[in-house]
């Protein structure tokens, strides 16, 4: 798995990753959103266009995000899963906790 980090308007964060999001790359996504948001940026959205398939693990490091981007006053959100990635949200009801937004750049309202 490879992660881009970029930032939209407003100082929001995104993170790109690619590939599969499991046990091996939870921790990678984990460590990312946690050294953003410690940089000062409170405010992220994880653009999932490029995840082919996300295990519980991956689901784990999203919420850990969350929790540590509400720590900090933001917020977590998530953009542009694919079918797989949204079924498996609906199927564990996270997708009450991380609602969905079609791309990065409206996931704030932006765009």
């Amino acid at each position: 798995m490879e992660f881009t980090s970029g930032e939209l308007a407003d100082g929001i964060a995104v993170v790109r990753p690619t590939g599969r999001l499991n046990m091996v790359s939870a921790g990678r996504l984990r460590e990312l959103v946690t050294s953003t948001v410690a940089g000062g940026r409170s405010r992220v959205v994880v653009d999932m266009s490029g995840v082919e398939f996300i295990d519980s693990s991956g689901l784990g490091a999203l919420i850990s995000g969350l929790k540590t981007a509400r720590q900090a006053g933001g917020d977590l959100r998530i953009a542009a899963p694919n079918e797989q990635v949204s079924l498996v949200l609906r199927l564990t009801n996270m997708d009450r906790v991380l609602p969905v937004y079609a791309t990065a750049e409206t996931a704030y309202g932006n765009g």
